[in-house]
């Protein structure tokens, strides 16, 4: 269609386009809208640099990092947490000198009180208002009070935010669980063998291969890995060979469920993770 026709609004009907169009422009109605290949992570990519991993590391859940990074992140996250702990030791003792403090004053005004008691009950009142006494509002002493309240000394006080007691435990940053440094588990990926030495394993759009199946790997092919091995093969290998005697192609170990650890798929930073390659969002409807 050309544009003329694209933009030609004279017309009777209400096209496809022109929907559209106005919808994105008044910001009413759902949203939807398909990730491209540059927003998908690739599977042999860390999850925290999003670039090929040198020593692939990955989770209990299948989250692939590289090694380097995750301890990085495991060890800046120990020292936030040791520093956020000193803080609120810090403010626990605070919160308890400020309590006897309190207490001690209490106690004192108590004491004084009960000694003032019952000379204060036979002294008259000369705050009431007698007849035909002033109605001024300057009398009994309030001269010398502000009526201001922008005053500085009438302003309410603002209490510092307490601080909440940090969690000790380093947490994965994809799902949130805690991490340990030994239930990471290493991952061999198996190179693809072709004869083309001169481009880098980076550059390459194929990379690896299912060391089984030999099939390639990639974003549209599922994957799990051998907790006992290492080894990235196709789930495709394991539903059909690995399953029916749960032993490890590369070492004959005995494998469990829980050994067959699926590899998670995409995410970035603004996209999710798995296999969803749709965005949407749900935004305020006209009603007629």
């Amino acid at each position: 269609m050309p544009r003329h026709a694209r933009n030609c609004t004279a017309g009777s009907v209400y096209t496809y386009h022109e929907k559209m169009k106005d919808t994105r422009e008044s910001g009413y109605g759902s949203k939807e809208m398909r990730f491209g290949k540059d927003s998908v992570k690739e599977f042999d990519c860390c999850c925290l640099t999003l670039q090929p991993c040198r020593d692939p590391v990955i989770t209990a859940e299948g989250y692939l990092f590289d090694k380097e990074a995750i301890l990085n992140y495991i060890l800046h996250g120990k020292k936030e947490i040791a520093r956020k702990l000193k803080q609120y030791e810090k403010q626990k003792v605070r919160l308890e000198q400020e309590a006897a403090e309190s207490g001690i004053l209490e106690q004192e005004a108590r004491v004084k009180s009960f000694e003032q008691g019952d000379s204060s009950i036979q002294r008259p009142d000369h705050t009431r208002v007698q007849a035909g006494s002033s109605v001024s509002n300057m009398t009994h002493g309030k001269d010398k009070e502000l009526p201001s309240f922008w005053a500085p000394s009438s302003t309410p006080n603002s209490k510092p935010t307490l601080i909440k007691k940090p969690d000790e435990k380093v947490r994965c940053p994809m799902s949130g669980k805690p991490l340990r440094l030994k239930d990471l588990i290493p991952v061999k990926f198996t190179h693809i063998q072709d004869r083309d030495n001169k481009t880098s394993l980076i550059a390459k759009k194929a990379r690896y291969v299912c060391p089984v199946t030999n099939d390639v790997l990639g974003n549209s092919v599922p994957c799990a890995v051998l907790k006992t091995s290492g080894s990235v093969v196709t789930m495709e290998c394991v539903e059909k060979l690995i399953k029916k005697d749960m032993l490890d192609p590369m070492n004959g170990k005995k494998l469990t469920d829980k050994d067959i650890i699926p590899l998670q798929r995409g995410a970035t930073g603004f996209s999710g993770v798995g296999v969803t390659l749709k965005a949407k969002r749900d935004g305020p409807s006209m009603m007629s």
